[in-house]
């Protein structure tokens, strides 16, 4: 239920701020949550969902107590942090105001390495899965369980770990706060496991709370940058699936399904961004999603100019990612040898990750290379976990023939 996932970081940050042991909130939302998701359909949505969530989770989180007292033969701790069954006094705590943002930024806490309070702050807020954490990092599964794990080993150990985050605070944690964002629009809009090709409820929670985010820091070039680059690219959500759920090409979509009002409000965001004159990764990214929203065709794409952007956003942020993306665009402008040149030059550092693979197919395709791409679009189907794009790729590597 796409309302349980926007309740569940209010409701873990109301937990936390009462029993200052993460780990357990986190255990103790999660069977509220699934309490829920088993109740509600019978007996209907109550009418305070927020605070029957907190309630039920409180509920648990006192016999967590209980146990753990009983076990140390210290009764008088339950009896301290055992919260007033009054639904009222739950209520009045749910509405008083959203916490999701201040989840956020406390999950960001400096007692944490950036990539661990990210991790963690995923897991939390946006309800990932480790391993589509792992993913997003590009690193082992079983090494992000052992960051997440220490995360919330460093945050217990804290006594002091929750309180409210402070203006310089804030500040100080925004880049990671705009980066968890990130992440979790990204994995929402192409999930990178599963038969869903979007996850639209995690897509338009991060949308939903990077508006939050803006009101907050509403002078922010990059925060608005953010909010640009995820409406302009969610904008073309429902033309990227076919009747099926298949995945359909940029090349291919039928332009006339994007959102117009999205293109409109994510272009004057990052038009409004750039005029501030600092510009920053996501600035360009946005930028760079203009380019493709305002054009009629992909011949028509003003690929010179997303070559530069591409350029200047690897020049800022060296990431193999980007220099596949600027490959694509390289290719496009130069001719496919270009791009095939720009991925021999990183696929190093994307040992076994299948996009090498998919665009390298592409980039072969265009090359009349038609063998060695259809070779590459399989590897790449065999490395995706994405069931519809394995299914997208071997489709692309059945239409070469044999």
């Amino acid at each position: 239920m796409r309302e349980l996932r926007e309740l569940a970081p209010q409701v873990l940050s109301a937990v936390v701020r009462r029993y200052r042991d993460f780990a357990a909130s986190e255990d103790a939302v999660q069977e509220a949550l699934l309490a829920a998701a088993q109740q509600w359909p019978a007996t209907g949505v109550p009418d305070h969902p927020c605070a029957w969530l907190i309630q039920v989770a409180s509920r648990r989180m006192v016999d967590h107590v209980r146990s753990e007292a009983a076990r140390r033969k210290r009764e008088e701790i339950v009896v301290s942090l055992v919260p007033p069954e009054d639904q009222l006094a739950l209520q009045a705590d749910a509405e008083a105001h959203d916490d999701t943002l201040e989840l956020l930024f406390t999950c960001c806490h400096p007692a944490l390495s950036p990539s661990s309070a990210i991790a963690l702050t995923l897991r939390a807020v946006g309800g990932l899965t480790t391993l589509e954490i792992a993913k997003a990092y590009l690193v082992p599964e079983a090494t992000m369980a052992q960051r997440i794990s220490r995360a919330k080993a460093t945050i217990k150990a804290s006594i002091v770990a929750f309180p409210r985050p402070t203006e310089l605070e804030i500040t100080a944690r925004l880049g990671a706060v705009a980066h968890v964002l990130y992440l979790m629009f990204n994995e929402g809009y192409t999930a990178s496991s599963g038969a869903e090709l979007v996850r639209t409820d995690l897509a338009s929670e991060a949308i939903r709370v990077t508006r939050m985010l803006l009101r907050q820091v509403p002078g922010d070039p990059e925060v608005a940058g953010l909010l640009a680059l995820m409406l302009l690219t969610d904008a073309r959500r429902t033309a990227r699936s076919g009747p099926a759920g298949e995945l359909v090409a940029l090349d291919e979509q039928d332009r006339s399904r994007w959102d117009r009002a999205q293109i409109v409000e994510g272009t004057a965001l990052v038009t409004a961004a750039f005029a501030r004159g600092t510009v920053g990764p996501y600035q360009l990214q946005a930028a760079i999603a203009a380019c493709h929203d305002a054009a009629t065709s992909t011949a028509a794409t003003d690929w010179p100019q997303i070559v530069a952007l591409y350029s200047v956003l690897l020049a800022i942020d060296d990431n193999p990612m980007v220099a596949l993306s600027l490959a694509v665009a390289e290719a496009m402008v130069q001719g496919p040898a270009a791009g095939l040149a720009r991925v021999a030059a990183v696929e190093a550092r994307l040992a076994g990750h299948y996009r090498v693979d998919a665009v390298r197919a592409h980039l072969l395709e265009r090359a009349g290379d038609l063998a060695g791409a259809r070779a590459h679009y399989e590897r790449a189907g065999a490395r995706t976990t994405s069931l519809a794009e394995r299914d997208y790729l071997f489709a692309r590597a059945s239409k070469l023939g044999r």
